[in-house]
C-alpha cells in the first residue's frame, strides 16, 4: 500500500490536488482503529493496487475505482496523523 501511495503522489499527485482531492479523501483511516473500519478509509487506504487514472470524482485502480461521492462517507485523519498519536 505504502509503494503504491508513493507512487500515486509521483504520478497523479499534481492532478488530483488540481481536482480537490484531500489528505483525507485519498489517505484517512479510522481516528481509533485505523485499518481495521474502512467506512473512514481514502481511496488509497483499501487496496494496494496501482492507480491508473484521476478522475473529478473517483481513483481508478486497475480492476475497481475509489470515489470521494459515497453517501454518508466520514473521512478519517490522513495515515501519518493516525501513526503520529501512537496507534
Amino acid at each position: 500500500m505504502r509503494a503504491n501511495a508513493l507512487a500515486f503522489l509521483d504520478e497523479h499527485g499534481a492532478e488530483a490536488h488540481r481536482l480537490g482531492w484531500t489528505a483525507e479523501q485519498l489517505f484517512g483511516v479510522h481516528p481509533e482503529h485505523g485499518f481495521l473500519r474502512v467506512e473512514y478509509a481514502g481511496a488509497l487506504m483499501v487496496n494496494d493496487s496501482k492507480v491508473v487514472g484521476v478522475e473529478p470524482n473517483r481513483i481508478v485502480f486497475d480492476r475497481f475505482s475509489g470515489y470521494r461521492t459515497k453517501p454518508g462517507q466520514t473521512w478519517g485523519p490522513p495515515v501519518w496523523e493516525f501513526a503520529a498519536k501512537g496507534r
